[in-house]
């Protein structure tokens, strides 16, 4: 722009949206700054730069920073990748740390504009990323085109309240357990188990 801002802090018509999403330009894309700091910094959650770059960052787009240490990042994965994830919450309590992973990716999703979606059966627990917005049919199209095109409902419990119950049965006995049709919009979290029916000798499939 000619205020050599990133396009992406642009005030833009819907006309020239239009013109700008044709031409992919980087600057348009959604930002998050991380800023790596060593260990006794980032436990003090500062030092003698992250200061200056929010303060750059802050005067020019404003878009978030996740202040991150890589040293206790590797740390901690070797500490899981030997021990177990036991091992390395254990070592997070000792020494007062806690893994930034989890808030980058998390808030990564939503400046992107996504979600998740999860399915399990009895021998795998799977994890699907979609757009926010998405409906269910086109949800389960992201596991098989046939689960879009014969979708017949989902049946959906939410994460926090199988969480809460500790199990699918007391998630269905406490009414928690929905039947949702082609207009349901998939919320984060959502467990998803999806019932289909391609014509195949005209047996109706469940698949999770």
């Amino acid at each position: 722009t000619n205020d050599k801002l990133p396009v992406r802090a642009g005030n833009w018509s819907a006309s020239e949206i239009e013109i700008l999403n044709n031409h992919l330009f980087l600057t348009a894309k959604p930002t998050i700054y991380l800023v790596n700091m060593s260990v006794d910094d980032y436990k003090r959650k500062k030092n003698k730069w992250l200061g200056k770059i929010k303060e750059y960052v802050d005067g020019r787009t404003g878009e978030i920073i996740i202040p991150i240490s890589t040293s206790l990042e590797a740390k901690l994965q070797e500490v899981e990748n030997a021990e177990g994830h036991d091992a390395m919450e254990a070592y997070c309590k000792e020494h007062e740390v806690t893994s930034s992973i989890g808030k980058i990716v998390k808030t990564g999703y939503s400046g992107l504009n996504l979600i998740y979606y999860f399915t399990a059966g009895a021998d795998e627990c799977k994890c699907w990323t979609i757009r926010r917005g998405t409906l269910a049919p086109q949800a389960a199209g992201q596991i098989h085109g046939d689960f879009e095109k014969g979708f017949v409902k989902a049946e959906v419990m939410a994460f926090d309240a199988l969480k809460e119950l500790g199990s699918e049965g007391a998630v269905k006995a406490a009414g928690k357990y929905r039947s949702e049709g082609k207009q349901y919009e998939v919320h984060d979290g959502d467990i998803i188990y999806f019932r289909f029916n391609v014509a195949s000798g005209g047996k109706a499939a469940a698949k999770k």
